[in-house]
């Protein structure tokens, strides 16, 4: 393998590395979305059924 191949390969795995280790670090420090409370949003029908 001549070196300008080993410095293509170098570079692109290096800049694989880098991405990667990019998006974990985001999902890892992104806070969690606030969800609804589906339930809560039911608290003022009193009943759900008829019997």
């Amino acid at each position: 393998m001549n070196s300008s191949a080993l410095t293509v390969m170098i570079i692109s795995q290096g800049v694989f590395v880098l991405v990667a280790l990019y998006f974990f670090y985001r999902v890892l420090t992104t806070p969690p979305k606030q969800e609804p409370d589906s339930y809560s949003e039911n608290d003022d029908i009193v009943e759900r059924q008829k019997e």
